[in-house]
């Protein structure tokens, strides 16, 4: 029988959320030739790939996401056996999922602010995409998760709307009977699914051109000429670019963003940890409103 080592699941997991080698290396307080070495060694017991070294940065394979999944729920019970015999007075994890990079401007400093009132809180914040983290939601492996969709989450502890523009430099290449190019957070996002469904509404071929999880690095490919985007329009002008609103294309749909909290105990926490992000990501809505929208129209935050 085959044992992995926890150290390793860690090491990868670290890797995935922080989308860098280095970025690990630092938060485990290790050399990047050990986390390397470290990711070589769990390729060679699974017998797999599970980062994809063809494309850049750090990029799962379909199995490397499925390992990951269970990897979490392992670290977790691993984890919570420790804190049975483990000193010290009681704390709560609350661990928080959001799409990628999108709302770090605006969470650190609502996180740092909840731990003034919640000291004995800590937390452990991943990336990625809102039907995942639902899914874990009603698993119990997720506590609270800020996500964007193109339909209404009923049962979101807050919900809003926000406007979705088109995004591009006029250096792109127009050209009416190419295929658009469109640069993308993936096609988990509901930003791609927007701008797939505004393109093939009027049949206009497409080919995703430059696909990554961070908003600095789609903004710098839009501003190079490589594609055109949709971007909600709150978030434009923080990303260092400009709303094409006479775009030839179809007016995008509007986007429902809310923050989702599971069912159990410890709510408490979480319900206001839910206000706080809530009113930092939709200040003119009205947090603790439970299971309603915080505003019914599109907000510019």
């Amino acid at each position: 029988m085959v044992n992995i080592p926890t150290e390793l699941l860690r090491t990868l997991v670290t890797v995935v959320d922080l989308r860098s080698f280095t970025k690990a290396a630092q938060a485990l307080g290790v050399t990047q030739p050990a986390v390397s070495a470290q990711i070589k060694r769990l390729h060679h017991l699974l017998d797999a790939d599970i980062l994809d070294k063809s494309a850049p940065g750090v990029l799962l394979t379909p199995i490397g996401e499925r390992v990951v999944d269970h990897a979490r729920r392992l670290l977790s019970i691993n984890d919570s056996i420790l804190g049975l015999t483990m000193p010290g007075p009681p704390s709560q994890t609350i661990r928080v999922g959001v799409p990628g990079d999108f709302i770090l401007p605006f969470l650190p400093w609502t996180l740092a602010q909840f731990r003034l009132r919640w000291p004995e809180v800590r937390f452990q914040v991943r990336s990625g995409h809102r039907e995942m983290f639902l899914r874990e939601l009603r698993q119990g492996e997720l506590d609270l998760c800020v996500g964007m969709s193109v339909e209404s989450v009923h049962d979101s502890q807050h919900e809003w709307r926000e406007e979705a523009v088109w995004v591009h430099n006029p250096v792109y290449p127009y050209d009416p009977n190419a295929p658009v190019g469109l640069v993308s957070f993936g096609e988990h996002c509901a930003m791609h699914q927007l701008a797939v469904a505004a393109l093939e509404e009027i049949g206009r071929a497409y080919e995703v051109v430059y696909v990554n999880s961070s908003t600095a690095s789609l903004a710098a490919a839009v501003n190079a000429g490589l594609g055109v985007m949709i971007l909600i329009r709150s978030r434009v002008d923080t990303a260092g670019l400009t709303a094409w609103d006479d775009a030839p294309y179809p007016k995008p749909a509007d986007l429902y963003c809310g923050v989702s909290i599971r069912e159990g105990d410890g709510r408490v926490a979480l319900e206001q940890l839910a206000d706080a992000v809530a009113a930092a990501l939709n200040p003119r809505g009205v947090p603790g409103q439970r299971g309603r929208a915080v505003s019914p129209i599109a907000m510019t935050l």
